[in-house]
This record gives structure tokens, sequence and C-alpha cells, in this order.
């Protein structure tokens, strides 16, 4: 017999997504990068909320992070093999980019999160077609 699980809500972190990002080519058509000139970093709102942190007055509740996928969600024949992929993030308007796979602490309040993301083919060039590339925020 399965009893029902009992579970507080302790806090709630939203995630709302912004602008989407946009991936331009470096001269050797062997990176593209959001940070290539032409290319614009995606955003998000982070709103993270936890009755602990009110409570016990913690400053360290939640942590915001944005890891690198592992592949292009489409990619003409070809463009995606051979690809290394790499993300950073700013959070609240900092100029100081932080690895995405890094986890960064966030207080209780609305945030703002600009992502990065690059991928390098490694040897070769990327063939000609559309590219896409999808970048997980989490809040955890």
């Amino acid at each position: 017999m399965c009893l029902p699980a009992h579970a507080a809500i302790i806090g709630t972190c939203t995630i709302m997504i912004g602008a989407s990002g946009t991936m331009k080519a470096n001269v050797n058509i062997n990176t593209f990068g959001s940070k290539q000139a032409g290319g614009s970093s995606a955003s998000a709102t982070i709103v993270a909320n936890s009755l602990l942190c009110t409570l016990l007055n913690l400053l360290d509740c939640y942590s915001v992070s944005a890891p690198a996928p592992g592949a292009f969600t489409s990619a003409p024949s070809g463009g995606g093999t051979n690809v290394s992929f790499a993300t950073v993030y700013r959070l609240d308007g900092s100029g100081a980019d932080v690895a995405g796979s890094s986890s960064q602490r966030l207080t209780n309040g609305t945030h703002t999160l600009q992502v990065d993301l690059t991928a390098t083919k490694s040897p070769g060039i990327f063939p000609a077609g559309s590219y896409q590339g999808m970048v997980t925020v989490r809040c955890e």
C-alpha cells in the first residue's frame, strides 16, 4: 500500500525566459557564439523566494547555473560533429562572466540573468545552414 507523501513548500524559484540570444560565426567559421561580433546574449529573470531564507535570515538559499548543452537542438548535416560547447552568464548586471556550470548563490528577490553560448568545431568549419542551441537555466 502506498501512502501519500506530505511535504511543505518552503520556497519557490521562478525562471521567466526573456530574449533569445543570437550566435554569430567568427571569421574562420569554426566558432559560433553570442559574444561574437553581431551576436547577442539570451536573457532571463529569476525570482527567488524562500521562507527559510526569510525566517532564518539566510542569504544563500537558492543558486543559479546555466550549464552548456551537449549538442545543438538543430543543425545541418555534419554541423553537429566535433563540436564543443561552453556557456557563461552574468547575474544582476555584473560585468564578470561566471562559467555556466558554476553555481552562484541568490538572495530572495528578483534577479536578471544574461547567458552566452559558444560552439567550437575542431577540426573543420561549420557547414552553411541554420543552427539552434538551447541552454537550460537551473535554479536549485
